[in-house]
């Protein structure tokens, strides 16, 4: 009797047993999941980087950084695609840009670093963790000869004023036809950036460079937008400013920060109004005391 009984009774037990692993797993995965911590990175390239992905170089650098149920989720805009986000009240746990965005420093946080570039009212809200520069190319060895000069114009930066800086005269034209009628010989010099070191090395011609560094505005920036997760972004940002990334940064043609020399920069929360009075100043060959108050020492 006792043996029908636990024939029975076995299957509902087993049955029962089966039902509550079933709902318990559930509850055992939301609590894995609720571990977890998204940040979302945004890379926004306001200027001609050197050669490949920026964004992909941020999203091998992130891998590193994930430790602990900490995931980093990098994504590419546009400077108008992020605008029109924001304007949606849109924002990214953290952010990587380029002059051209100033709208953005009311939501930055602040971070423990002095930075030229990155600062506003002495508080630091991004610091920089890539570079570009500028150059000017010859197709020969003498930069003293009388010559034109193309100035190569790509993104929101300012060449124009890198060339009133540096003393240089010429003619802007979008990069890639400065590129190519520099290499055809219409113009003596080109003022160009990392972009054209790039295209040259990819393109296997011998040129000669001369870095400028009385100015220079082509860093990438890395901001921290939410006070939530404040803490996890510090594993990127101290992750892309870490000798490993600084010294990888040849991948993408770009330098670390602290290779560019001195002079002049541009605050990278500097308005879009800002910004084009002085571009404007530079070409009209105002002096470097007019252009100073536009800038920062580096």
């Amino acid at each position: 009797m006792k043996g029908k009984i636990v024939k029975f009774v076995l299957p509902f037990l087993i049955i029962a047993a089966l039902v509550g692993v079933y709902f318990c797993l559930p509850c055992e995965e939301e609590g894995k999941a609720a571990e977890k911590t998204i940040v979302e990175v945004w890379n926004i390239d306001t200027f001609e980087g050197g050669k490949g992905s920026r964004t992909s170089f941020l999203n091998r650098v992130a891998r590193r950084a994930e430790t602990d149920g900490v995931y980093f989720y990098v994504l590419s805009y546009t400077a108008e695609g992020a605008r029109e986000a924001f304007s949606r009240g849109v924002f990214p746990d953290m952010l990587s840009f380029g002059a051209g965005l100033g709208e953005i420093a009311e939501r930055c946080l602040p971070l423990p670093f002095s930075s030229a570039g990155g600062e506003v009212g002495g508080t630091c809200l991004a610091t920089a963790w890539a570079a570009g520069k500028y150059f000017l190319f010859s197709l020969t060895d003498g930069f003293t000869e009388e010559g034109n000069t193309a100035i190569s114009v790509g993104g929101a930066n300012l060449p124009a004023v890198a060339a009133r800086l540096s003393g240089i005269e010429g003619e802007e034209l979008p990069s890639t036809e400065a590129y190519v009628r520099f290499l055809n010989g219409e113009f003596r010099y080109l003022l160009g950036t990392q972009r054209d070191e790039c295209r040259f090395l990819s393109r296997g011609v011998t040129v000669y460079r001369r870095e400028l560094e009385a100015y220079d505005d082509l860093f990438q920036y890395i901001s921290i937008l939410s006070a939530k997760k404040t803490e996890v972004c510090m594993r990127l940002v101290e992750e892309l400013l870490s000798e490993e990334t600084q010294k990888s940064l040849g991948e993408i043609g770009m330098y670390p920060p602290r290779e560019t020399g001195g002079g002049y920069t541009l605050n990278v929360f500097s308005s879009n109004e800002a910004m084009a009075e002085l571009a404007s100043a530079a070409r009209e060959g105002k002096d470097v005391k007019f252009l100073e108050k536009y800038l920062k020492s580096r």
